[in-house]
Parts: C-alpha cells; sequence; structure tokens
C-alpha cells in the first residue's frame, strides 16, 4: 500500500507554530499596547477576537461530521467502546494526575503555587477534550478506515456537549481552582453547540441541494487552511498576552509539556492495546488510539481563555499543548504502521 504523506502545511505545523510564538511574543514585548487593546474587546469574559478566529477553526471542522453515520456503528462496536471508556473514563483523569504529580510536586520549586495551579487548569481543559479535527488526518495517514473515524468524532461531539463541562468543573474543583460554571457552560455553548450546529445544518441543507460529492469536493475543499490559519492567529494573539511570562520563566514550557507528552503516548497505547487484545481490527484500532492521544485543543484554548484570561498561565498550557502535539502525533502514526501486522484486518 502506498504510504499517505501529510501536506506541507501541516507536516510543517509545529514549525508554524513555533514562528508564530515568536512573533505573538514580540508583539507582547516591543508592542505592548497591542495586547492591551485587545484586551478591551471582550463580553463576559470571552474575548471577541479569539471567539471570531476559534469559530473559524472550528466550523470547518464540524461540516465534516455526519452524524447519520452513527448508525453504522452498531457494525463494530468494540472499537467505538474503546474510544468512549478511554476519552471520558479515562483520559480525563489520568491528565489531572500526570499532570498534578509533576506541575505541583516534581516541578513545585521551580515553577511556583499560583502557577502551578493555572497550568494543572489548562492540562484538565486538554485531557477533558478528545480530538474532533486533526484525528482525520492521523487516522488518514494511519490507513484507518475514515468511515469509522468519522464515527468516532460524531459521538465524541455528542459527550462533548454533556461531558466536557460537569468533568472540567469536577476536576478543577479537586485542584482548588474555583470555576464559575456559567462561564464555563457559555464557553461550550459558544464553541461547540454553536458551530456544531451550523455545521449539522449547512451540511444536511447543501447535501439535498448539490449532493454529497459537490459538498465535500467543492464547497468543504474552499475552507481549506482556514482552521490552520486561525489556529495560527490565535497563537499570535495568545502569546502576545503570554510574552513577558514566557521571557521571564522560558523553562515554564518544557515543564509543562513534559506531562502533556507522557498523557499522550499513555492514552495511545492503552487504547491501541486494548483494541488489541479485543481482536479489533487495525483499521478500526489505529483511530481509536488516535483520537484519545490528540486532543481538541481549539476548545481547550477557547475557554482556557474565556475562564481565565489571555494572559492566563492555564491558557499558556493549553498552546503549549498545541506546540507539542504535531510531532508527538507523527511519532505515533509511525508506531501504528509499523505494528499494523500484529492486528487483524477489517
Amino acid at each position: 500500500m502506498a504510504e499517505r504523506k501529510i501536506g506541507f502545511f501541516a507536516k510543517y505545523l509545529s514549525l508554524w507554530v513555533a514562528l508564530c510564538i515568536f512573533a505573538g511574543v514580540a508583539i507582547g514585548v516591543l508592542l505592548p499596547g497591542v495586547p492591551a487593546a485587545l484586551g478591551k474587546l471582550e463580553y463576559a469574559r470571552v474575548s471577541i477576537p479569539v471567539a471570531v478566529l476559534i469559530w473559524l477553526m472550528i466550523y470547518p471542522m464540524m461540516l465534516k461530521v455526519d452524524f447519520k453515520s452513527i448508525v453504522n456503528a452498531g457494525k463494530k462496536p468494540k472499537g467505538l467502546l474503546v474510544t468512549l471508556v478511554v476519552n471520558w473514563l479515562v483520559k480525563p483523569f489520568t491528565m489531572y494526575l500526570i499532570a498534578w504529580f509533576f506541575l505541583k510536586i516534581v516541578f513545585r520549586h521551580f515553577i511556583g503555587v499560583e502557577l502551578s495551579s493555572d497550568y494543572l487548569a489548562g492540562a484538565v481543559l486538554l485531557g477533558a477534550a478528545p480530538c474532533t479535527a486533526m484525528v482525520f488526518v492521523w487516522s488518514y495517514l494511519s490507513d484507518g478506515d475514515p468511515g469509522y473515524t468519522v464515527v468516532q468524532v460524531a459521538v465524541n461531539d455528542l459527550v462533548i456537549l454533556v461531558a466536557f463541562a460537569p468533568i472540567v468543573a469536577f476536576l478543577l474543583g479537586v485542584g482548588d481552582v474555583r470555576v464559575p460554571m456559567d462561564t464555563l457552560l457559555l464557553s461550550v455553548a459558544l464553541f461547540v453547540v454553536i458551530p456544531l450546529g451550523a455545521g449539522f445544518l449547512t451540511r444536511n441543507a447543501l447535501v439535498r441541494r448539490r449532493g454529497l460529492e459537490w459538498f465535500e469536493g467543492v464547497f468543504c475543499k474552499r475552507f481549506e487552511g482556514i482552521t490552520e490559519a486561525g489556529l495560527l492567529l490565535t497563537l499570535v494573539i495568545l502569546f502576545a498576552f503570554q510574552g513577558k511570562t514566557i521571557l521571564s520563566n522560558p523553562l515554564h514550557i518544557v515543564l509543562i509539556a513534559v506531562p502533556l507528552v507522557i498523557q499522550t503516548y499513555f492514552i495511545f497505547f492503552l487504547g491501541y492495546g486494548a483494541s488489541k487484545a479485543l481482536k479489533i481490527p487495525y483499521e478500526v484500532a489505529a483511530p481509536s488510539g488516535m483520537i484519545g492521544a490528540s486532543n481538541f485543543f481549539e476548545l481547550a484554548v477557547a475557554v482556557a481563555v474565556s475562564l481565565f484570561g489571555l494572559s492566563s498561565g492555564a491558557a499558556l498550557a493549553t498552546v503549549v499543548g498545541v506546540l507539542v502535539e504535531v510531532p508527538v502525533m507523527l511519532s505515533l502514526v509511525k508506531i501504528a504502521r509499523s505494528t499494523r501486522r500484529a492486528f487483524v484486518s477489517g
């Protein structure tokens, strides 16, 4: 089978992220009036510029979700079961435990009590949001079943609607970070419910009018690059607010990344190993492991900004998640492809 390759832009996403970080830091330090002006553009603690960019990121992803395909999950229920158990009964809690151990104990002398709590909050937001966008890329590169990947994404989107806010509120409460529930629910509504509903309505209307082939081959193609552009512009804004913090604590980026990387590998091998034990076909097992290992960082960033502010440690932790995810996930794609013979074929 010919090896699938990632596009040039996505392949070097970590490089573009790094460049945007440098650009954002430079703006924050050299042009402090820019973040100051942007900081005034908010409503109910939600940054309007960031909200617009988040919508630009999320809406194109929601267009790809076909909720009618959920009915096909009954044909291969074990793969979906693995995804749901790992994503919602394991991942948020192991993320909290791993991040708490490193940020609150191992690195406490380097970080300090207050910042460690902020970083922990950002890690929790990442852990409670399984991937809904980039997983399509990881599934494609690992030769996963694209139809089943859509099912997994659709089901996770539905679970996010009801489970994300309670899990985050519980874990942040355990970590002594008090979260206003109304703000959290507003964030979920703004960054999940509304774009999800908009994507659903757009997809249904256009597929009925022009057909699925036109919708996927023409309409969706018009949004190529918009998600990535929205992400990069968001990072510039976020790091403009984080500039002074990063320059005074550059080591913190590395320290935050440690538990995030460990969690990613752990969750992948847990889901991938469970799929092997249950004799799930490779084409389903690979996406099952990928969707748990990867994060819905667009949602995590948006909620962190809404709850804690653009210049918060929680926001910084979520964007560090963006920085480390691409190279780590590419390594997992290679691991999956090299071990596919250990699985049965679908």
